[in-house]
């Protein structure tokens, strides 16, 4: 039986939240810095785990890479395939267990989707199925929040606020509120209100948090070389990017 290292929370899978979600992160400054190593490392072929709807998927393969995109939500994937230069990239509905096995030069794991495997024995199936998918000294590269940075104490209405017009979809008002905090494990909810209609969608998520050592420690025993841990350019001191070749 497989396990089940990432549910899709509602956010990622409820087809009009899905529809708005790019809206909410325009930017998506977060992505430049993989961007920027693929390009460093002449990466040929990248696994984008947890591509969401297709942002850093659909980038790299406008650069001539071949990109293979994995997610288990079904509409965020159906986002994805629905974008402009989507035929181009190989879609995967699944987790890590579901990478083809053709070995690839680099794996990505953005958007803090690490945090969202909660078991440790999920954690460290992914670590194994990624390592299986890179070929030898081939890079893996994900992001994590640092919890020192103790960034739930911002999940409030009062600093998460936003409130945008979408054409089509109309006016939307989104914010979060954290439910719990009890470390490693942080609980929080998001709402949404549809001026449209009037309708108030809200998805729960529990993530995990873990901690730098933890992480390079795992790294380690799943027969990984720590590179370098960086921070993210555009959120100083409250993330960690990971670097991690695989050895064999």
């Amino acid at each position: 039986m497989k396990s089940n290292q990432k549910t899709a929370d509602p956010v990622f899978d409820h087809p009009r939240l899905v529809q708005v979600y790019d809206a909410f992160d325009p930017d998506r400054l977060d992505l430049v810095p993989y961007v920027s190593l693929a390009k460093q490392y002449k990466a040929q072929t990248v696994v984008d785990l947890g591509c969401g709807t297709g942002v850093l998927a659909l980038i790299l393969v406008e650069k001539g890479i071949n990109v293979t995109a994995v997610d288990p939500a079904r509409n965020s994937l159906a986002m994805a395939q629905s974008k402009t230069g989507a035929e181009r990239v190989q879609w995967v509905h699944g987790d890590s267990q579901d990478i083809p096995k053709t070995k690839t030069g680099m794996l990505f794991m953005t958007g803090n989707t690490a945090q969202a495997i909660i078991r440790d024995e999920d954690w460290k199936a992914m670590l194994g199925n990624v390592k299986k998918a890179l070929r030898k000294d081939g890079l893996f590269v994900f992001e994590t929040r640092n919890p020192e940075f103790e960034g739930w104490k911002e999940w409030t209405k009062e600093l998460s606020y936003q409130k945008i017009h979408i054409p089509v979809v109309g006016t939307v008002e989104t914010w979060v509120d954290l439910i719990e905090a009890e470390l490693p494990h942080v609980s929080f909810r998001w709402t949404w209100i549809f001026h449209e209609d009037g309708a108030r969608l809200t998805s729960v998520s529990r993530i995990r948090f873990r901690s730098r050592s933890e992480v390079e420690k795992d790294l380690t025993e799943a027969g990984f070389e720590l590179v370098d841990v960086r921070e993210a350019p555009d959120r100083p001191g409250k993330e960690m990017v990971f670097l991690a070749k695989s050895t064999n």
